[in-house]
């Protein structure tokens, strides 16, 4: 296993040409790659957002697409490239899921996860904003196991969810990707203080690429981040869009584990919740 490398966020401003958010894509893993970054990181919802004015369709199979232009690349420069999330169309369903899949080096998918939970909401001004019906949460937790250590991934809305991010440390991950597409609001208010916590409470690494720029149902927060076992904020972007680079140590995350073995104290003989009901 590798101890340490380099990582590449890219931080997007993705928009309705399906095509064109491709290209861009492509040639930031170009780059990233030329810098010598092992593994490359997209944000929430990297390929399309909005009607598609261009090649590809809206929803889409895996492999299909977009993420068979991230499988060549990957194969292209022997990297892991870890595709942030699509929307994936699910055969005979009206709903489709929100995908995140995770390349080898080889081009081939290591890793596919369907996002866990869903933003349903009302608005401030009360108006509901239901992600449920049109996107069909997933069901499963998901690791991986590669080179560059054990990776837990999750999207999004997860990220206030900290059950998830326990259960992807006790399955071994030490780097968690939580790609996002948080609202500028919300963004300002609970991105970082979120990304922190889970970050320390599990003593990983946490790895947040980030969508940025006005969208046509809000205005995205940008500031993807890089976060050690610590809470340290070791990389933040601002608002613009580009490849942003950070290094992964696990030596350094095995000790701030030694430091603060929160995990290895965990009280599971009463941890038994018995939840109330409405």
């Amino acid at each position: 296993m590798k101890r340490k490398y380099k990582i590449a966020m890219v931080q997007m401003d993705t928009q309705n040409n399906k095509e064109k958010n491709l290209e861009d894509a492509c040639a930031w893993i170009d780059e990233a790659a030329a810098s010598g970054a092992e593994l490359v990181c997209f944000p929430e919802v990297m390929n399309l957002i909005g009607k598609n004015t261009g090649p590809g369709g809206g929803r889409e199979p895996i492999p299909g697409y977009s993420t068979g232009r991230l499988m060549e690349k990957a194969a292209e420069h022997g990297i892991y490239i870890h595709g942030g999330s699509i929307t994936e169309e699910i055969p005979g369903e009206k709903r489709a899921c929100n995908t995140s899949v995770l390349i080898g080096p080889d081009g081939r998918i290591l890793a596919k996860y369907q996002k866990l939970h869903t933003f349903d909401i009302t608005l401030a001004d009360g108006r509901p904003f239901r992600e449920s019906d049109r996107i069909r949460p997933g069901d499963a937790v998901v690791t991986a196991e590669t080179e560059l250590g054990c990776f837990g991934m999750s999207i999004c809305y997860d990220v206030r969810f900290p059950e998830l991010y326990r259960l992807l440390a006790i399955k071994g991950a030490r780097v968690l990707f939580v790609p996002v597409s948080f609202t500028k609001e919300t963004g300002e208010e609970h991105l970082e203080m979120l990304l922190r916590a889970r970050a320390v409470e599990n003593g990983c690494y946490v790895i947040a690429a980030a969508q940025t720029g006005v969208k046509p149902a809000y205005t995205a927060y940008g500031n993807s981040m890089l976060i050690d076992p610590w809470g340290k904020v070791l990389v933040r972007a601002g608002s613009e869009t580009g490849v942003f680079y950070g290094e992964i140590d696990l030596d350094h995350a095995d000790a701030v584990r030694r430091r603060m073995p929160s995990l290895e104290s965990r009280r599971t003989d009463v941890y038994q919740v018995e939840e109330k009901r409405k």
